[in-house]
């Protein structure tokens, strides 16, 4: 698997590599204290925390782990939030789709459903992947109902997986696609933004 930065367009999103020239989109997309509720790093309130955050992206990127993605709206013309292949597995051919986040306004709306369907077309269908794993927070039940309606098969839980930057130990359920599940995915997800 040769991940490098790529660009994936679709006809609501473009996944761009993100860079620091997103920050003050991604700054007034994420303004909404709710989206850093469940994410590991802390609650991100100005241009300077978006900054130091894109800025860890980047670090990621470059130790191999991680290919984050601007997620920007086409019809908006700006960036809303972000997504991104995370804990790469290349010897398995797997890795996570992860660290997803919209402004509110864009949740439940076509712009996640196309964002999944690029990035798990090109991690199938380019990359070649086995398995693409996607995790949530136990208590986020909204987004365990979005990863469900993706298609994935819930697998389990990992009880007491880490620390939140409030203290909270965090649990984690973990979501998987496999290979030979992919067509039928795929099929509900462009089903899905034709509706």
């Amino acid at each position: 698997m040769d991940i490098q930065p790529v660009t994936l367009t679709g006809r609501v999103v473009r996944l761009e590599p993100i860079s620091l020239a997103h920050v003050p989109d991604l700054t007034l997309a994420g303004r909404d204290d709710d989206i850093w509720r469940f994410m590991p790093y802390a609650n991100i309130v100005d241009e300077a925390g978006m900054r130091a955050w894109v800025q860890d992206m980047l670090d990621r990127q470059a130790l191999g782990n991680d290919l984050p993605f601007a997620v920007h709206h086409l019809a908006a013309g700006r960036a809303i939030g972000a997504t991104r292949y995370m804990d790469i597995q290349r010897p398995h051919c797997g890795l996570e789709i992860g660290g997803t986040w919209y402004a509110p306004e864009y949740r439940r709306t076509a712009a996640n459903t196309e964002s999944k369907l690029l990035l798990l077309t090109y991690a199938f269908e380019s990359l070649g992947c086995l398995r693409v794993q996607l995790k949530t927070d136990l208590r986020n039940e909204r987004s365990q109902r979005a990863i469900e309606r993706l298609g994935a098969v819930r697998e389990g839980v990992l009880r007491d997986h880490m620390i939140m930057p409030d203290g909270h130990i965090r649990s984690s359920v973990y979501f998987s696609i496999l290979a030979r599940e992919w067509p039928a995915v795929k099929a509900k997800l462009e089903e899905k933004l034709r509706t």
